[in-house]
């Protein structure tokens, strides 16, 4: 495959049954064949993303000092401020060419995930900027959800099965700054090759190029959104429930041609987790003579730790 198929959310929530069949048996032979899609028809309005990147970028404008003070040592960056060239692909030397921001999960105080993940970061100089990315996180969750409920059908699940391993999820939604290239990267790139963590990611901000994913040709193709799409992948919990039957795609972001290099670029994926207690097993009907299990059983909250490990951001 040498382009990204685009399917639409609207087809599965339509109503009609062969229009909801149509974008399952869509969306799961993409996952199969390249592990993304192109999504139409998803929760977020115009306004809601227009405000969201005008609240980024205000952030990422703010002096480095000040950006500094929302770094919070200890959780592994898992929310607030991770700065410039901290965060290295698993396999590589050299850090990626970014800085980003997280939003994790909102619970209740009453919520058993309440002591297991961290608090939100406010920042104090930005009134809204909080405010419009709860507001955004919630709207990627809810789309993430329809989309897992058509994968589910499309495994020969009950159509709900994701729905109680994705409520209160470590989910985290990650604005990305990659700054202006200002010397020689020297094999440094925007984000190394790398294949994401989690049941899959919900991409805004790859429109124009920069984004590109692996075919399993081996070929690096670029993945371009339309102005109204998001793009979303497989991670690699769920290629590991699936016993690779969805496939976790490597992909990348390259730097820009240098006369581009005076240029930021901008990308919010939304990093859709279970609770840390899902099995990650391969499931039964996706193991036979043909496809024998492939890996070991696990947790997504081991598999996490673990991984988390590997890109620098929790040490030993």
């Amino acid at each position: 495959m040498d382009k990204i198929p685009s399917v639409d959310l609207r087809d599965f929530l339509s109503g009609d049954p062969e229009r909801k069949q149509k974008f399952v048996n869509e969306i799961g032979k993409a996952y199969e064949e390249i592990g993304f899609v192109a999504l139409k028809g998803h929760f977020l309005d115009d306004k809601l993303v227009d405000e969201l990147y005008g609240e980024v970028k205000n952030f990422f404008e703010l002096p480095t000092e000040t950006k500094q003070k929302y770094e919070i040592p200890g959780i592994g960056g898992q929310r607030g401020y991770v700065g410039f060239g901290k965060e290295t692909a698993k396999g590589f030397k050299k850090g990626d060419l970014k800085e980003f921001w997280h939003f994790g999960q909102y619970v209740s105080d009453d919520s058993q995930y309440k002591s297991e993940y961290p608090d939100n970061v406010i920042v104090e100089e930005l009134p809204k900027f909080n405010e419009v990315g709860k507001e955004a996180y919630q709207m990627l969750e809810k789309t993430g959800q329809y989309v897992l409920r058509a994968l589910a059908l499309y495994l020969g699940l009950d159509e709900f099965y994701f729905d109680d391993k994705i409520a209160e999820g470590n989910s985290i939604l990650r604005p990305i700054h990659y700054p202006p290239i200002t010397e020689e990267p020297n094999d440094a790139v925007r984000a190394a090759a790398h294949g994401d963590i989690n049941l899959i990611t919900l991409l805004m901000g790859s429109q124009g190029k920069g984004l590109q994913v692996q075919n399993h040709k081996g070929e690096w193709i670029d993945a371009i959104a339309e102005p109204d799409e998001l793009m979303i992948n497989v991670g690699d919990m769920l290629s590991r429930h699936t016993n690779n039957k969805l496939k976790s795609t490597i992909h990348r972001v390259v730097n820009p041609p240098r006369e581009l290099w005076g240029t930021s670029r901008y990308s919010i994926p939304f990093f859709m987790h279970p609770v840390s207690s899902m099995s990650l097993n391969a499931l039964e009907n996706c193991v036979d003579e043909n496809h024998p299990k492939l890996y070991e059983d696990t947790t997504a909250g081991e598999f996490l730790h673990e991984r988390l490990i590997e890109l620098g951001l929790i040490k030993k």
